[in-house]
């Protein structure tokens, strides 16, 4: 067996084991919508405290404009996925 197909070979096993199954990042769907709502009610608590006065408007700026960026995230994602379902149905069988 000579060096390229050793290395041929070692690359094939190292491009096997990234696409397998569960061999992902450890993302889910319920560990991202986990996140997506601490984050929601962070900045709720955000709010409320600037509401009070025991919070900057500055941090209340902040925590508003990144509310903002997740929510339009999520909305974007949740239209890529109807688009995808809808071009799924439309496929011939």
């Amino acid at each position: 067996m000579d060096v390229n197909t050793s290395f041929a070979a070692a690359n094939y096993a190292q491009a096997r084991t990234a696409a397998a199954p569960g061999s992902g990042s450890g993302l889910s769907f319920a560990s991202v919508a986990g996140e997506f709502t601490d984050t929601l009610m962070r900045h709720e608590m955000t709010a409320r405290d600037a509401m009070a006065g025991n919070t900057s408007p500055n941090a209340l700026v902040a925590a508003l404009s990144s509310s903002q960026l997740a929510v339009e995230t999520v909305a974007t994602v949740r239209d890529k996925v109807v688009e995808a379902y809808q071009e799924i149905l439309r496929m011939p069988v």
